[in-house]
């Protein structure tokens, strides 16, 4: 664990409760670890920073372990961050979270080990650096970064401070997903040729009308480093997502996932594409500029592709829900899974050797892996399944491929130097200006 010095006071603590035994008061047997239940020494204390709805379910799901304790949340809505320690407070049955509005107030905190980031996309490289820096391990929601140049960052701080960092790709972690990646990882499809990826597309929307500030939420320090404009509740709520500036809109809302499983399927967690080609429609008026239609192959240096879709065929998709989805094809057979937990493949001698129940992505079960794995790592300083290095290099991928829609050519990337290829404008988007004071 990180916090050495913490938890050898904790012991020593411990062994003088037992060598004060006369002393007229009872130590509880859930602070000596009986009963099953876990001892302080041995938890791992944990703080939560954007607890909407994501973070909320994570800090749920993390509570749900014995070796766990969340001791700290941090929002920049009131509502919201009191909310959120409510959840803890009723959890453990006691008034002792502390409510923060800055972060950098919970990560000063020497008793936080780890801590969980689900802020939205502008906040996720900083919160994981300042965190890294602070000697907390980190679980990030994705996508990792905001920018090319963000990621390169992160994954070079969690290697420079040994952070045990974990993302937010929990499909990583889920069965259905798994078996659908280790059967191209097998051969059993043959040679692999293609990787489908259902990323879906923007939205489009009128003119965001200025309004007030609603009392009680920081505005600017939920801006954090991206540009302002003057708060509106449409914006805040959801259509950030929906805006360049602030995201990229679902190709690496959903993209993050999906490319990032066609990498593992490939064998390529740590390279990507080395060409890319596209088109895309944007809207014409309103706050939202991501594309609103789009479709992306891309190439790797061995011949696969990678291909990126708005909308779902019945060519290409054995089930035409509308929802999170990946196909990998080879010369021998193709393999398919949703969000759904719908899994087809061909030939069906393929899903003999399926050994799990349909599950929808929200069950609570395909969630505690990925939370597990992030845990076990903090312990042994072992590499999580979804590290730092990886992500960066799937959400690179994304990336690319808006970079490439943005400019509306083709375009060739250089994994190793993680630059374009003769291509000078396309590398002054590989980073982008943060607002004061916030840098890198």
């Amino acid at each position: 664990m990180r916090q050495i010095t913490r938890r050898h006071f904790l012991k020593r603590g411990t062994a003088a409760l037992s060598a004060a035994a006369a002393l007229p008061y009872i130590v509880p047997s859930s602070a000596l670890g009986k009963d099953g239940s876990v001892p302080p020494s041995e938890r791992i204390t944990m703080g939560g920073i954007g607890l909407g709805g994501q973070g909320t379910r994570d800090m749920r799901n993390f509570m749900t372990r014995a070796d766990v304790q969340f001791i700290a949340v941090c929002d920049a809505d009131t509502e919201r961050r009191n909310k959120a320690k409510a959840v803890v407070d009723e959890n453990y049955g006691n008034k002792d979270c502390v409510a923060y509005k800055d972060f950098r107030k919970l990560l000063r905190r020497d008793d936080i080990d780890a801590v969980l980031s689900a802020t939205g996309d502008r906040w996720h490289a900083l919160t994981s650096i300042y965190a890294a820096k602070a000697g907390k391990d980190i679980y990030c929601e994705k996508p990792m970064s905001l920018t090319i140049a963000e990621g390169r960052v992160v994954a070079d701080t969690m290697k420079r401070y040994g952070t045990v960092y974990q993302c937010g790709t929990q499909r990583r972690s889920m069965r259905s997903f798994a078996f659908a990646v280790n059967t191209a990882r097998s051969g059993r499809l043959g040679k692999l040729h293609t990787l489908h990826s259902y990323v879906r597309a923007g939205q489009s929307s009128g003119v965001l009308k200025p309004e007030p500030v609603p009392e009680g939420f920081d505005y600017d320090m939920w801006l954090g480093p991206t540009p302002h404009i003057p708060y509106n509740s449409s914006f805040v709520r959801n259509l950030w997502k929906n805006h360049f500036d602030y995201s990229g809109g679902m190709v690496t809302d959903w993209g993050c996932h999906c490319n990032d499983l066609a990498q593992m399927a490939n064998d390529s967690e740590m390279t990507g594409p080395v060409e890319y080609e596209g088109t895309a429609k944007f809207p014409g008026k309103g706050f939202c500029n991501v594309p609103i239609a789009l479709h992306v192959e891309a190439r790797y240096a061995d011949g696969v592709k990678l291909i990126m879709y708005d909308t779902k065929t019945p060519d290409i998709w054995p089930n035409l829900n509308t929802q999170l989805s990946v196909k990998f094809e080879g010369t021998e057979g193709w393999v398919y899974v949703d969000d759904g937990g719908n899994v087809d493949a061909h030939p069906k001698s393929l899903l003999a050797n399926r050994k799990f129940e349909k599950q929808n992505w929200t069950d609570s079960a395909n969630w505690q892996g990925h939370h597990r794995n992030f845990l076990n790592c903090v312990k042994t300083r072992a590499r999580t399944i979804a590290s730092a290095e990886a992500a960066h290099r799937s959400t690179t991928t994304c990336h690319v491929a808006n970079i490439c829609l943005r400019l509306g050519r083709n375009m060739r990337w250089n994994s190793y130097t993680e630059r374009f290829v003769n291509d000078p404008e396309a590398d002054k988007m590989i980073s982008r200006p943060m607002r004061r004071p916030w840098h890198l």
